[in-house]
């Protein structure tokens, strides 16, 4: 296991923290707006960095004490999208991400998962002429981008 960062010519890895939430899509914006009041989620010259997965498929049942009260029957919530950010290592930091997460969302019973990583940073090298990069091949990415569908 690699336990430590390391670099490459181009790339830093460094270990960080994954942190990992579940909520309906309709909460997504004012938790991510809670969160970067707290941590910008900087990397390289772009902040806000998170990433939202398409819509899923929530499973649970409540139990006696839950705010819906006991239930019987399995509930099923569609719409339910994994969010995805990375911060420094830093306890504090993450132990003031999670309360703002669970403060933010709209659970009595919030998922929210925190693992310790190890993650790209780009050197910042001049790659202008990288044949790879997206203004070199499909030119401006805000014309390319399709719009985003909340309802999708």
């Amino acid at each position: 296991m690699i336990d430590s960062g390391f670099e490459t010519k181009s790339v830093r890895m460094e270990l960080l923290l994954l942190v990992t939430f579940q909520a309906p899509a309709s909460d997504v914006d004012r938790i991510m707006e809670a969160v970067v009041a707290i941590a910008p989620l900087t990397m390289g010259k772009y902040n806000s960095n998170a990433y939202q997965s398409a819509h899923g498929i929530e499973r649970y049942r409540p139990l006696e004490g839950a705010a819906a009260g006991a239930e019987t029957e399995l509930r099923r919530r569609h719409g339910t999208v994994e969010v995805s950010f990375e911060l420094p290592d830093d306890q504090a930091l993450a132990a003031r991400i999670v309360e703002a997460i669970f403060q933010a969302h709209s659970y009595q019973e919030p998922v929210i998962r925190i693992q310790p990583i190890l993650a790209s940073r780009s050197k910042g090298l001049d790659d202008r002429s990288n044949p790879n990069r997206w203004w070199n091949t499909t030119g401006d990415l805000k014309k390319a981008a399709p719009p985003v569908r909340e309802d999708a």
